[in-house]
């Protein structure tokens, strides 16, 4: 698999439009996170240097195609100003005469953010003339934006067909770092895979048995599993509707002698609450008016001792309810564990999904991984094994 980059392309004197995906928190007018706003710095500082103009393209919030004062990428500037060291120019809108006025006033070294793409209802129909009017202003079309890969939309899939398209350097780590992973990777590989509910990740369960030599299942997840297996768990978060589900999980990761990893010791208290009390106890002793809210000391060192064994890790969601000590006990120790080998050149380690960046973070080891993908839902796809759109239409045969 491979796809274009900007080092495929002749940027001089060009106008070249960037989606970008700053879609960042923003508290009282400020922006209180710049990480997605930090990670596009390396493409519109290249695009800079070989004499390109960047034109950027983002969504902000969901205007569902209408004009949503509060949901204006203006109060984006001052932390996009600060990130690249330069003023940046706004454009009121993404298309149309406030657009293109703005871009033919643009000289070398400019750098222009242009208004919401979402105050359009074209932008989310992958409305080809919305298309249209975006690729008008520039020459080059460049896709910084993994994390808005998953949607066809006008300004991440309609448009590479009006203009030459390629990766930028956020798009190009991130493909790279997931075909390192899934795609052609070092085995064994380990796959990770946590959160509350079977039922949301049924897809990405079925893809993973198929493709990697261990799963380990965490999180209200494992519940079920266990309780699909006839242990019982309290009053543990689990679906037990799902239990034939995940038996059949567990009979396809058999046939594809992918083994699956299932908590064999665990901590119980009698609320969700910080300072608890809690106990550590065998993985079938849930007392019936308890909950199972993290993976046990056993476990945790049962999925380290996986990990020496493998060559790639892949971590999609928490052990257990990381948000609330104790309970982030797993989750932060095999974190660790997964950091140590990453460091010492035995482990290739890429992560993704909200809840296990936030995960890595807390334990202060997001910095040790190979890579941390920022995006949700595309990450998860991808894990999935579904076609993205934003994707597919930067690939060369």
């Amino acid at each position: 698999m491979r796809w274009k980059t900007l080092d495929d392309m002749d940027l001089k004197g060009k106008a070249v439009l960037v989606r970008v995906d700053i879609n960042v928190p923003v508290s009282a007018g400020v922006v209180t996170d710049t990480t997605r706003i930090d990670r596009i710095v390396p493409t519109i500082r290249d695009i800079l240097a070989a004499g390109g103009k960047p034109i950027l393209l983002a969504h902000f919030g969901r205007p569902k195609g209408q004009v949503v004062p509060e949901m204006s990428l203006a109060v984006t500037l001052p932390a996009l100003e600060a990130a690249l060291g330069q003023k940046v120019a706004f454009a009121s809108d993404c298309i149309g005469g406030p657009a293109k006025q703005a871009v033919a006033a643009m000289r070398e070294g400019d750098v222009l953010l242009l208004e919401n793409t979402r105050f359009h209802p074209g932008e989310e129909k992958n409305d080809p003339v919305m298309a249209a009017a975006l690729a008008a202003l520039g020459q080059i079309y460049v896709n910084d934006a993994f994390s808005a890969a998953h949607r066809a939309h006008a300004s991440t899939e309609a448009i590479t067909h009006l203009m030459p398209a390629c990766a930028g350097r956020l798009m190009a780590a991130e493909l790279q770092a997931l075909q390192s992973a899934l795609g052609e990777p070092n085995r064994p590989v380990v796959a990770v895979v946590g959160g509350a509910k079977v039922s949301t990740k049924l897809d990405l369960l079925g893809n993973l048995v198929a493709r990697v030599d261990h799963l380990v299942i965490g999180g209200g997840m494992a519940n079920t599993f266990l309780a699909a297996k006839g242990m019982a768990v309290g009053k543990s978060l689990a679906e037990h509707d799902m239990a034939d589900t995940a038996r059949d999980i567990l009979a396809r990761a058999a046939e594809r002698e992918c083994r699956i990893h299932l908590p064999v010791d665990i901590v119980v208290a009698h609320e969700l609450r910080a300072g608890t009390e809690s106990e550590i106890l065998p993985v079938d002793a849930c007392p019936a008016d308890a909950m199972i809210l993290d993976a046990g000391p056993d476990s945790v060192a049962e999925i380290g001792g996986v990990f020496e064994t493998c060559r790639t890790l892949i971590w999609n969601g928490p052990l257990g309810a990381f948000e609330i000590a104790p309970f982030d006990k797993a989750t932060n120790a095999a974190a660790v564990k997964a950091a140590e080998l990453t460091r010492s050149g035995r482990l290739v380690s890429v992560a993704g999904g909200g809840d296990t960046v936030a995960a890595l973070n807390q334990a202060g080891v997001a910095g040790d991984f190979s890579y941390v993908s920022t995006a949700g839902g595309a990450f998860l796809e991808w894990m999935e094994g579904k076609p993205l759109p934003g994707v597919a239409a930067l690939m060369v045969s």
